[in-house]
């Protein structure tokens, strides 16, 4: 099978993600109308919601740069394939939770949690379709 499917899934998840990495810089004002936007009110002007803005954004972009760099040897970094695919989908599962705790609007919920989880079933069933010529040798006795 063709990498290219586990490739572009890699890809389009490390331009989604590391797009954040803009959101670091956003004034505050533009997060508190983005806020407004979205439905979820006035945003809390307190040091620690900056903070946490700004720090999940560098995470999900510093995640966007790892995805990038494991997509251009998918076969090398198998295992990191693998790590990504498990984690999206436990990744997926818990904001879900924490999304319904928190009692976000549903578009939230459906929009946020769910689409991990797919992502990473998706990774997982590209990896593993996904048999590297060295597999092949060891499960033919070669």
């Amino acid at each position: 099978m063709t990498h290219r499917p586990l490739v572009l899934l890699l890809r389009c998840g490390a331009v989604l993600t590391g797009s954040a990495f803009l959101a670091m810089f956003l004034p505050v004002e533009s997060m508190a109308s983005t806020h407004r936007w979205l439905g979820l009110g006035e945003f809390p002007r307190a040091p620690i919601v900056d903070y946490l803005a700004r720090s999940v954004a560098a995470f999900y972009g510093f995640h966007g740069v790892l995805l990038f760099l494991i997509s251009t040897d998918v076969v090398r970094f198998r295992p990191l394939v693998w790590y990504v695919a498990v984690m999206n989908v436990l990744l997926g599962v818990t904001l879900l939770a924490i999304d319904v705790h928190a009692g976000l609007p549903a578009y939230w919920i459906a929009l946020e949690g769910p689409p991990v989880i797919v992502i990473g079933l998706l990774v997982a069933f590209f990896n593993w379709r996904l048999v590297p010529a060295a597999d092949v040798s060891v499960a033919a006795g070669l």
